[in-house]
């Protein structure tokens, strides 16, 4: 039916025929191309393609009612297929970029399963020829053809990474010169392996020092990075680890991934990671972005330092591989800075060539004839490549004299004469010229020393910002980088320290009760004293009470050091601090309470044995009671001197979680607490809270022991038996609630001090105001004569009562006697005067 299609009407509905693709040809069904002008609706033509090529794209194009062509909008080509010998890696994977067939334009990028290595480069091209560029097989049969082939070959110029390593590790054995225009693996930066390697193309390390140089501007210190588990990407961290430690500036967190990066950016928020490098490839690049916006690691917070040389829509490509948007992913990215080494010199200025880098382009696009730069490959090192021809060039030429000088010729080289080679060397090392691709100079490992082009993403296309020249360290900057805050973010949360005092309302409060204890302490010396000679003063032991209201007073004035902190003193004086409380609550204790402990020690040593009415006849020697105190007193004070000779009191300082303030700032509080303290401050409390511990426990079984006990040579054993009750209560709740307590300065200082002055305050009133009272209300006030009188003992005592009554008993006798000789004597004078007129009558 298809025979008499050439003579159809042009107004005949169809659509006309397409040119085939280059390389290639249409197939038409039942037809030629002679035959036909216009095909009808629903007619299917199919592309073929020449030898070894493929289609890539549409493959077969349906005729549509409208006279065109399904997916005209997709272009279709025949593109020469690869080998497929690179397309699979044992232990690892191999990811094809675009997908589909490996043709002529795919990379394909390769990774290593975790617990591999990958040995060898990470990348291969398939080139326009349909092989695989950087093929270190094809390239080790070449070399051998070239060393065994004449003439005799002095430099050896690979491109890629993969064959330059091989090459260049061979050179040495034929003492050749190897200067690559295309390797960026950072491996070949390696003296000793490769020690007659050059290359005009910079490593990949080379962003490095651009890295480090805007840490610098910036004032960064800290940063963070993530990375993709390929050789290329673990070298290049290696490198940018070393130099940001030479700079003093902390890599805090290194993160990696194989395929998934989702754990990876997760740790790097959970660690607070603010200003992150990212070493991955473009198509790992939109898988951590994704992350990075559902952890919401982007904003004003964070910059992100990419590779600069993925595509400049990379993040707007819609990748099955993802489950996130266009938008998300923009989002995500924007305000991130890019480094990218620069290939053109971006100056105008004519070089070794006489041409500047814009001629250099022109010559170039008029060689190639008005091809698309894109869809050629090595365009972009072209000018490496112009370079490195230069570079080669003017070694030679710096050759010349010096091997004059010996009577030599580079004509005289062969491959077992190592003085040329080293001549050609030097004059490489010390290459330094103006070339189209900017000032080619190399450094120690013989690698290019290049500007760095910095790019930053403002409002979803990337703006040049900055270059970095590492070779003259000079940082071109062009002062447009915008950010979403008010400038760069800091590299981490800024915390401030604010250290936790005591409330001073407190400290007021409690110090005048304590004060007020302290005068309550002198006027019961002041009463002791004065009183001594009062019998029933001196049947106290007075001077133990003496002692007791010392020790008050001292305990009283340790309350003052206690409340004492840095908000009143200087860090440097708080030790000081520290060892007045010690020795003040520790000597005032010893004082206080060991002088009660004292005299119930006695009390319950001399009367409570069975022969108990002898021992009440004998004296109480006071010096026994003296040396009692001593040695309490002595074992408190050797126990000090040992403890702050051996692990002095100094000042320590608490931290406590860190706080965010209410305010909406990128700061959070960190609380800070002061302590007294020593190295082994467990163990010393340990060993006085048990000592004491002990003794406040033997105090409280003597005083019980003794209750019911009377004597007149401690009258007030009973009061000190009451205070020993009340002290002891206290101080065994109070320790350990203060220990437990000790980060709450508020609490702890509550619960020490008011236990201090509640304690003194119950131990002053209880030994001294009944004292005063009776003194007072009977007026026994310095009369020896009336103390005779009182043989009373301590307050509500049986005896002294029955003595008081026998007094009063006595004292109305008295009365009865003086009335009996009044009423005799004057009996008697009325019977003398009755007698005597009688005996006048």
């Amino acid at each position: 039916m298809y025979q008499h299609l050439s003579s159809f009407s042009p107004f005949f509905s169809g659509c006309a025929i397409i040119r085939p693709p280059r390389d290639g040809g249409i197939r038409y069904r039942g037809l030629t191309q002679e035959q036909v002008q216009i095909l009808p609706v629903d007619y299917e033509i199919e592309y073929i393609c020449r030898g070894n090529r493929v289609i890539v794209g549409p493959k077969v194009r349906k005729c549509l009612a409208n006279g065109t062509w399904t997916d005209m909008t997709l272009p279709s080509t025949c593109l020469l297929l690869c080998p497929r010998v690179w397309t699979s890696l044992e232990n690892g994977r191999v990811t094809a970029n675009p997908p589909g067939p490996p043709v002529e334009g795919t990379a394909l990028h390769y990774s290593c399963h975790a617990g591999f290595i990958l040995e060898g480069r990470n990348i291969s091209h398939c080139t326009k020829l349909g092989k695989w560029d950087c093929d270190p097989g094809e390239a080790t049969k070449l070399l051998y053809d070239l060393l065994y082939t004449e003439p005799i070959k002095i430099v050896l110029m690979p491109g890629c990474s993969g064959v330059s390593t091989l090459v260049a590790e061979a050179a040495r054995m034929w003492n050749l010169i190897v200067l690559s225009y295309g390797s960026s693996s950072p491996a070949l930066s390696n003296r000793q392996r490769f020690p007659t390697f050059f290359r005009t193309h910079p490593s990949a390390t080379l962003h490095n020092p651009t890295r480090v140089r805007l840490f610098q501007k910036w004032k960064w210190t800290r940063i963070a990075t993530i990375q993709q588990t390929t050789e290329v990407f673990t070298s290049t961290l290696d490198d940018l680890e070393q130099r940001v430690k030479e700079a003093g500036i902390e890599i805090s967190v290194r993160q990696s991934f194989l395929t998934d990066p989702a754990v990876a950016v997760k740790n790097l928020k959970r660690q607070d990671a603010r200003i992150i490098v990212g070493l991955f490839y473009e198509t790992e690049a939109r898988k951590v972005f994704c992350e990075v916006y559902k952890e919401k690691l982007y904003g004003k917070k964070y910059v992100w330092f990419l590779i600069g040389w993925y595509a400049d829509n990379w993040f707007k490509i819609k990748d099955p591989a993802i489950n996130c948007t266009a938008e998300n992913m923009a989002e995500a990215v924007e305000g991130h800075v890019t480094t990218e080494i620069v290939m053109l010199n971006p100056e105008t200025v004519r070089g070794v060539s006489n041409m500047t880098s814009q001629d250099f382009l022109a010559a170039l696009m008029s060689r190639l004839g008005g091809k698309n730069p894109e869809e050629t490959g090595g365009f972009q090192e072209a000018p490496l490549a112009y370079d490195a021809v230069w570079a080669l060039a003017l070694a030679l030429n710096k050759t010349v004299a010096p091997l004059k000088a010996r009577g030599r010729r580079l004509e005289d080289f062969n491959y077992n004469n190592h003085d040329i080679t080293s001549e050609i060397y030097r004059a490489l090392n010390t290459s330094s010229f103006e070339g189209v691709s900017g000032q080619v100079v190399f450094d120690a490992q013989g690698s290019r020393m290049a500007m760095t082009l910095i790019e930053q993403l403002q409002g979803g296309s990337y703006k040049k910002i900055g270059y970095y020249d590492s070779s003259q360290k000079n940082l071109s900057w062009f002062g447009n980088d915008v950010w979403i805050g008010a400038g760069p973010p800091a590299d981490r949360t800024v915390v401030i320290e604010e250290y936790r005092f005591l409330s001073q309302k407190l400290f007021a409060a409690v110090s005048v009760f304590a004060g007020l204890g302290i005068l309550l302490g002198i006027v019961c010396l002041t009463f002791n004293i004065y009183n001594g000679n009062v019998r029933y003063i001196q049947n106290s032991q007075p001077y133990l009470n003496n002692m007791t209201a010392v020790g008050c007073m001292m305990a009283l004035a340790a309350v003052f050091p206690l409340g004492i902190d840095g908000h009143h003193v200087h860090r440097s004086q708080f030790p000081v601090v520290c060892q007045f409380r010690l020795w003040l609550l520790g000597l005032g204790f010893s004082l206080a309470y060991g002088s009660m402990f004292t005299k119930i020690w006695w009390v319950h040593t001399l009367f409570t044995k069975k022969d108990e009415k002898k021992e009440k006849k004998k004296p109480l020697e006071p010096w026994k009671l003296y040396a009692t105190v001593g040695v309490l007193l002595g074992i408190d004070f050797l126990s000090l001197v040992i403890w702050q000779g051996v692990d002095p009191l100094h000042i320590t300082v608490e931290k406590f979680t860190k706080e965010a303030p209410k305010k909406d700032l990128d700061v959070l509080v960190q609380p800070l607490l002061e302590h007294c303290s020593s190295e082994k401050m467990n163990t010393w409390l340990g060993v006085v809270y048990g000592y004491k511990g002990l003794l406040l426990l033997l105090g409280i079984f003597l005083a019980y022991e003794t209750k019911s006990v009377s004597t007149e040579k401690i009258n007030d054993h009973r009061a000190v038996g009451m205070a020993i009750y009340n002290v002891a209560v206290l101080c065994l709740i109070t320790a350990p609630v203060t220990m437990i307590l000790s980060s709450q300065q508020d609490a702890s200082f509550a619960f020490a001090s008011l236990a201090i002055v509640f304690s003194a305050y119950i131990t002053l009133v209880v030994l001294f105001v009944p004292k005063m009272r009776r003194l007072i209300t009977r007026g026994e006030w310095q009369s020896e004569q009336q103390d005779t009188l009182k043989t009373g003992s301590s307050t509500n005592n049986n005896d002294e009562e029955k003595s008081r009554q026998l007094e009063r008993e006595n004292r109305e006798l008295q009365k009865i006697i003086q009335e009996v000789k009044t009423n005799s004597s004057a009996l008697d004078r009325t019977l003398e005067c009755s007698l005597i007129p009688q005996e006048g009558v």
